[in-house]
């Protein structure tokens, strides 16, 4: 085993011995949100502090951060001030020295920083984990944003996660809560999200795709990528000025109505989830700016998510029900997308849970509205009942806590249950559009020749079993197994009567030819027979009043 690798393990080991037996991990795997009630938590109820944990998540590395940062969305595993403190990982690392950065440009781009453009600023924009941004102008007078990828932040990264990845295997394997909270599922989550953001390639093919989506949406910014100045480890895209929602000052929010753009971004992302399957997953307060014309500019497109045809449908389904706090259709279309085992699962209990959830969910405006916590807190319901909801539910829950934030910073009082439902109509309509497009009606046609085709040899087919007396059916909905069993126990009962009658005859018989040896005037060994016959009998009369009885 490579230094590097005991390195990573004693570094993990060392952060488990420190958590394992704290507070924390106690109230993740057990009770945190279970009544819905114990929202508040109190620093001191826990042996660490919440910025004790975000300490020692920078000094573990680049993985663990993000790790701290996707756990930071997550209030089904996670006390309240911990998560507040996690989202304090989003921007607080070293800078990297200006001399590595024109070196990584230069070695990316083939061109030095000096000659590709007029000015660029050495001083950094925002720092991150994986990378930092450089504001800089083109010769073209194009003011643009030049994100550099850290050196050697790769390697690093992948390590952790490997070592990650394998902790997460052991502990699903040995930890009902791990299984339950599928572990092993986060982490492989973590890995897909960071492999994507460290390739810059990616990002800028996100940025293309996510504004020719949203052009219809002329209050939203999404900046354009310069390609001829990008690549896996540098991105460079418009620099688009703006203010990160969260530092806007109160004169502001008083002076301005949101309400318009607000609009806009909400029917955006419905549109990004249940029409395009292509969303803008990392959302957060410090990913939208808030542009001097007060327009709401969408950054940061490393992670985004990626909905099917069929999850749209239920997920549209969802978002409808939790609009109109229907608990059922909420929980038919949560269970529509889960796995789980119908003979092991109480569902009554799960849909019972649900209802208590969606009907304590009573408020509708902004500034109290909880969406995306309230999904999140189904997933750690459907987990309690060993029901595994599909991984885009959590991503879908992360979009929507973060847009919760955002819409109630700039209007507190927007109801965006009403503003969900007013948008559900347009997005139905959309993806019927959109599935009637040529591509997909050539599909649907193609599919509909073949049973043409197919249709008159198969109609021929059947006609011909039947009027030679071969037609069969098969149903797979009784359960062979138990009806084989049933016919094997009664053919069981059967013959095990028959052998007692015939003992009872026959002792009846004996009993009259005379011997020598008697007791109570009849012959010992016709008695004998008589009792184990009678012992027997109602042995199997017992066995068929109360064992049968409890087999159905």
């Amino acid at each position: 085993m490579a230094l590097d690798q005991l390195n990573n393990y004693a570094k993990f080991f060392g952060f488990i011995l420190k958590y394992y037996n704290s507070e924390v991990v106690k109230s993740t795997t057990g009770s945190a949100f279970s009544d819905l009630e114990n929202e508040e938590t109190s620093d001191d109820t826990y042996n660490q502090k919440p910025e004790e944990l975000v300490e020692d998540l920078k000094k573990m590395g680049p993985a663990y951060i993000k790790l701290g940062q996707l756990l930071s969305t997550r209030p089904d595993l996670l006390p309240e001030n911990y998560l507040h403190a996690l989202a304090n990982l989003q921007d607080d690392v070293e800078a990297i020295p200006y001399e590595e950065v024109s070196r990584i440009f230069e070695e990316e781009i083939g061109v030095p920083v000096k000659k590709a453009f007029v000015e660029f600023d050495r001083t950094p924009l925002a720092n991150a984990s994986i990378g930092q941004v450089h504001k800089a102008l083109l010769h073209s007078g194009r003011v643009v944003a030049v994100k550099i990828q850290r050196p050697g932040i790769r390697k690093a990264i992948i390590e952790d996660l490997d070592t990650l990845k394998k902790m997460a295997e052991l502990a699903v394997k040995h930890s009902t809560a791990a299984k339950n909270y599928s572990l092993d599922q986060i982490i492989e989550e973590l890995r897909y999200i960071l492999l994507n953001e460290l390739d810059y390639q990616k990002e800028q093919q996100n940025l293309l795709t996510l504004k020719e989506n949203l052009k219809k949406y002329k209050l939203l910014e999404i900046p354009s990528p310069v390609a001829e100045y990008s690549s896996s480890k540098v991105l460079t895209m418009d620099f688009i000025e703006g203010k990160k929602i969260t530092s806007l000052g109160k004169l502001k929010k008083i002076e301005t109505d949101f309400n318009p753009v607000i609009d806009e971004l909400v029917e955006s992302y419905m549109k990004q989830i249940i029409v395009d399957g292509f969303a803008h997953a990392d959302p957060h307060p410090g990913n939208i700016h808030l542009t001097s014309d007060d327009k709401i500019a969408l950054m940061d497109l490393g992670m985004v998510a990626k909905f099917s045809p069929k999850l749209q449908e239920k997920i549209m389904m969802l978002l409808i029900g939790m609009s109109k706090k229907d608990s059922d259709e909420i929980t038919e279309a949560l269970l529509e997308i889960s796995d789980y085992d119908p003979h092991k699962t109480d569902l009554k209990s799960f849909r019972r849970n649900i209802n208590r959830l969606v009907m304590n969910s009573t408020s509708t405006n902004a500034e109290d509205m909880e969406t995306g916590k309230v999904l999140l807190q189904m997933n750690r319901i459907a987990a309690e009942e060993g029901i595994k909801l599909a991984v885009e539910l959590n991503i879908l829950g992360k979009i929507l806590l973060n847009l919760d934030q955002i819409v109630a910073v700039l209007t507190p009082k927007y109801d965006l249950q009403q503003a969900i439902r007013r948008f559900m109509d347009e997005m139905v309509s959309k993806k019927m559009k959109q599935e009637l497009k040529p591509e997909n009606a050539y599909g649907f046609l193609l599919d509909n020749k073949k049973l043409v085709e197919n249709l008159p040899s198969r109609l021929n087919k059947i006609t011909e079993n039947l009027a030679n007396n071969e037609l069969e059916l098969k149903i797979n909905a009784i359960d062979e197994d138990r009806l084989t069993d049933g016919f094997q126990k009664v053919a069981n009962r059967i013959t095990s009567g028959l052998i007692i009658a015939a003992m009872i005859i026959g002792a009846s018989l004996l009993m009259r030819i005379p011997t020598t040896y008697t007791f109570l005037g009849y012959g010992i060994l016709p008695s004998i027979f008589l009792l184990i016959a009678i012992g027997l009998g109602l042995f199997l009369v017992y066995n068929i009043l109360f064992k049968d009885r409890n087999s159905f």
